[in-house]
């Protein structure tokens, strides 16, 4: 398993690396946030971290700059349906601090700023990493969350929230109303004191019946 490998950049794009070890060429997978911390192309002696993918039918690497981006990669592709483009487009998106707070402040609008994600999937991905930040003190420690006594009650709670308003936007959607209709709907309601499902819905409900 490849890891880390130290050698010259031969050339850097937003989404791409290739670094010589050694006389051989390795092209890497980056996110932007990883390009843009990397020297220039030419310079000698550049340490990537990396994560080298097996599938059936390739081999991939993966370059990180830092600790911190290299282990949210591994938790956002350990989760159904994210892959590691999409997980890569996450983390060019935000650093591994901002998405932590993001995900902290169960902020599902600014998840669904990432290219390819809506906000049914926004919301899950936050429902997860939640959970992931709840549990793992190594990672909170790595994007910033020192505290993991006092992070992991906030995320716990953040996190069903978010479930149940994944869950309420479904079937808002299921009724015929459109993602929009949902997301506006749905506005206010932990304010107006609406946690579980069904009151989630009928707060909702009575928003869209009002508004129409």
């Amino acid at each position: 398993m490849i890891v880390q490998l130290t050698g010259t950049l031969l050339e850097v794009l937003p989404s791409r690396i290739v670094l010589d070890v050694g006389g051989v060429g390795y092209e890497l997978g980056v996110s932007s946030t990883t390009a843009a911390a990397l020297p220039h192309a030419g310079e000698a002696g550049v340490t990537v971290l990396a994560r080298m993918i097996v599938r059936e039918d390739a081999m991939e690497l993966y370059g990180f700059a830092t600790r911190d981006e290299r282990a949210l990669f591994d938790q956002l592709r350990a989760i159904s349906g994210v892959g590691p483009r999409l997980a890569l487009a996450v983390l060019s998106t935000f650093t591994p601090a901002a998405l932590a707070q993001i995900v902290t402040a169960q902020d599902a609008s600014r998840m669904a700023q990432v290219p390819g994600v809506g906000r049914k999937k926004a919301s899950r991905l936050i429902v997860e990493l939640s959970d992931v930040f709840s549990k793992n003190a190594e990672l909170r420690g790595l994007v910033g969350l020192s505290e993991p006594g006092a992070a992991s009650l906030p995320l716990s709670q953040a996190a069903a929230s978010a479930g149940v308003e994944a869950d309420a936007t479904e079937a808002l959607l299921s009724m015929g109303f459109t993602s929009q209709e949902a997301e506006l709907a749905l506005e206010g309601h932990a304010e107006a004191g609406a946690n579980t499902i069904e009151q989630v819905l009928a707060y909702a409900l009575r928003r869209l019946g009002s508004g129409r």
